[in-house]
């Protein structure tokens, strides 16, 4: 069957290519978002997102925002750090990185702990860090760096926060719904996301996943935002099963619709294709002779950073066009040192996909009279 609206196949770090029945699950008759009848959807996604990290639904609950997944982080941080508490950020890349500007845009006192954006935390750097500072109440990092594409270890740094007295928010916008998450057995206290990255729904609507408890602690610690606090919207939806504001009505017909196909789907099966995925863009680019700048044993297999070649003729600007009018996009790195691309095994894609695009890819190569396979100055 012919797709409603043209498929553009998008390998950037979100959002994602979409279905069309998810497309479509926007197109519903108008709603107040006060009625009832939305309030018991929103329930029902609510618990589905807890659900999909294997939460208990006593322990753990989920908080709705609209924005992009920032607003998670901004949430998280200006919400869950108690009166004279310290914040470290286990930094390793540019989306740590934006949770040390969160820290600074809100005047708290942290630890910005840099690690190179090519290598994994040295946990026993970490635990000294937090063995040295007990002031330090909640650690953030992130789980699928996507500037770069690196896991991180947040099993073992959530363990050594908990050994210290501390919480651990984990930015998982690039993992949650793709690579299988248990907050329980992850020593995650808080995770979060947006509905246009793993549940390859729409922009607009982000969440947070943690834990009850604390969130309602949080109620006695200082007030650092309105709108981005995290337990005065939780209030309004245990009271009244509302948003706080006002909601994105359609964009959470979407997510539920996307949530619909995640379990059809399944964690495994999902997996599985967003691994096959992966593997077909690593292997395309290893067959056009580009650089990586993640080891494999490294690689969170989502996010695949490709090194510029050294070739006058190489233009990312030419190269993307070239593949955009085709309908595939490809997306400029996020490292400040070093000049890359990214590809991103997200969305409603498989390993067809991929092999269509490098044929693409491989074409504006050519057409731009780029050396295949490419070149560097080391080789």
């Amino acid at each position: 069957m012919d797709p409603i609206v043209k498929r553009n196949v998008l390998l950037n770090p979100g959002p994602s290519t979409t279905t069309d029945t998810v497309k479509m699950a926007q197109v519903v008759p108008d709603i107040c978002p006060r009625e009832k009848e939305f309030a018991s959807l929103m329930k029902g996604l609510r618990e589905d997102l807890v659900r999909i990290v294997h939460g208990d639904l006593e322990k753990y609950t989920s908080v709705l925002f609209c924005g992009s997944g920032t607003i998670n982080i901004d949430v998280c941080i200006n919400s869950l750090l108690p009166e004279g508490g310290k914040v470290l950020v286990v930094n390793n890349g540019a989306y740590s990185t934006r949770a040390v500007e969160i820290c600074e845009y809100y005047g708290l006192p942290h630890i910005d702990l840099k690690f190179p954006v090519d290598q994994k935390p040295d946990l026993a750097l970490v635990e000294e860090t937090l063995k040295n500072d007990p002031s330090i109440k909640l650690v953030h990092t992130t789980h699928n760096e996507t500037g770069t594409g690196i896991l991180n270890p947040i099993r073992e740094i959530g363990a050594l926060a908990h050994k210290y007295g501390a919480i651990l928010t984990v930015d998982t916008t690039s993992t949650y719904a793709m690579r299988p998450i248990n907050i329980e057995e992850d020593n995650i206290d808080f995770c979060m996301a947006s509905a246009q990255k793993g549940l390859m729904a729409m922009t607009g609507l982000s969440f947070v996943v943690g834990n009850r408890a604390i969130i309602e602690k949080s109620k006695d610690y200082p007030k650092r935002s309105y709108y981005c606090n995290l337990f005065l919207q939780y209030d309004c939806f245990e009271k009244t099963g509302e948003m706080h504001f006002t909601p994105p009505v359609q964009t959470i017909y979407a997510a539920l619709q996307g949530i619909k196909e995640y379990w059809a789907e399944g964690e495994e099966g999902k997996w599985a294709r967003h691994t096959r995925v992966f593997n077909a863009i690593n292997e395309g680019l290893d067959k056009l002779g580009f650089k990586q700048v993640i080891k494999p044993e490294d690689r969170a297999g989502l996010v695949s950073t490709a090194v510029y070649p050294d070739d006058p003729n190489w233009s990312f600007e030419k190269v993307h066009d070239y593949c955009y009018e085709r309908g595939f996009t490809i997306y400029p790195g996020k490292i400040s040192s070093t000049n890359t691309f990214r590809l991103c095994a997200l969305g409603a894609i498989d390993v067809k996909d991929i092999n269509d695009f490098f044929e693409v890819f491989e074409e504006a190569l050519r057409t731009n009279n780029i050396q295949i396979p490419v070149k560097y100055k080391e080789n």
